[in-house]
C-alpha cells in the first residue's frame, strides 16, 4: 500500500472502524492491551495474515476509498476486523472494557428489548458462541432473560465479537443495573378467564406453583359433595378400625381372666 493511499488521522484505525455504520456496538480497544502479548495467546493460529492485520487494528492511518476498492486491502481488512472482534471479547470483560460498556449501556445505544411488555428496557448485546461466523450479535434483555435479534441487522458483526458471557459478567459486576421489577407476563384470557394449556396461549403452570381453575356453580356445587362424602367414608373407616381394636382388646382381657381362673383351679 503506497503512502498516497494512506489518509493519516490522529485517531487511527480503531476509532474509524468503530464510527463505521452499524458499528456502534463497539468500544474502542486500550491499545495497550492489544500490544500485551497475554491477551494476544491463542488468537494467532485463527488467520493467515496475523501480524499484518495487527499491524493495521495498532495503525494511525486510516482506509481511504481507493483502498476499500482494493481486493487485497480487503482480504487483509476482513482479517483485522476479524481479529480486532475476538479481542473486543476479551476486553469488554474487564474493568476498563466494563465501564465503557457501561456508559453505551445506559445511553441505549444497544437499543431496547422489543417484547412490549419489558416496556422498553435497555439491552446488551450478546453473542451465541465464541466461535467466529456461528451466528451474528443478538441482544440480550435483562429483565425478560431472553435473546433477540437486533432491530438493525448487522451483518458483519459477528456473534463472537461480545462472546456469550458478557451480559452475565456486566450485570454481577454492575448489580445496580439489574431491574428491579420482574418482567411481565402475558396471558391469555377467554372473557376474564385464563386459558389453560390449549393452542394459541403461553399461559402455563409451573412448579410450585398453586394451579387455578374455573367451574360453573354446579361443578362446584358437585365438588363439595365429593368432599363431603370422602369425609364421611374417611371418618367411617376411622370409626371401624377403633370398634375392631377395642373389640380386639376386649377378647384379649378375657382369654387373660380364663387362664388365672384356670391357675386358682388347679391348685
Amino acid at each position: 500500500m503506497s503512502q498516497s493511499n494512506i489518509s493519516v488521522n490522529e485517531n487511527g484505525w480503531i476509532k474509524w472502524y468503530c464510527n463505521l455504520e452499524d458499528h456502534h456496538f463497539f468500544c474502542e480497544i486500550d491499545e495497550f492491551f492489544i500490544a500485551d502479548q497475554f491477551n494476544l495467546y491463542g488468537l494467532k493460529q485463527l488467520f493467515d495474515h496475523f501480524e499484518e492485520a495487527l499491524q493495521m487494528i495498532l495503525s494511525p492511518n486510516t482506509p481511504t476509498d481507493e483502498d476499500l476498492e482494493d481486493d487485497q486491502f480487503l482480504e487483509l481488512y476482513n482479517e483485522a476486523s476479524e481479529l480486532y472482534g475476538l479481542l473486543h471479547a476479551r476486553f469488554i470483560i474487564t474493568p476498563q472494557g466494563l465501564t465503557l460498556m457501561k456508559s453505551k449501556y445506559l445511553q441505549g445505544r444497544f437499543g431496547v428489548c422489543p417484547r412490549v411488555l419489558c416496556e422498553r428496557q435497555n439491552v446488551l448485546p450478546i453473542g451465541l458462541s465464541h466461535d467466529l461466523r456461528t451466528s451474528r450479535v443478538k441482544i440480550f434483555c435483562p429483565r425478560c432473560q431472553d435473546v433477540y435479534s437486533p432491530k438493525k441487522q448487522m451483518s458483519d458483526v459477528d456473534g463472537s465479537f461480545f462472546g456469550s458471557v458478557f451480559p452475565h459478567i456486566f450485570l454481577s459486576v454492575f448489580s445496580e443495573l439489574n431491574p428491579t421489577q420482574p418482567a411481565n407476563e402475558y396471558v391469555s384470557k377467554i372473557f376474564g378467564f385464563k386459558v389453560h394449556k390449549k393452542k394459541g396461549s403461553k399461559f402455563q403452570i409451573q412448579q410450585n406453583q398453586t394451579e387455578m381453575y374455573y367451574y360453573a356453580e354446579d361443578h362446584i356445587k358437585r365438588l363439595s359433595q365429593i368432599q363431603t362424602s370422602q369425609q364421611q367414608q374417611s371418618q367411617s373407616k376411622q370409626s371401624q378400625k377403633n370398634d375392631d381394636e377395642a373389640e380386639k382388646k376386649q377378647k384379649e382381657a378375657l382369654n387373660a381372666i380364663q387362664k388365672l381362673s384356670k391357675q386358682k383351679q388347679k391348685k
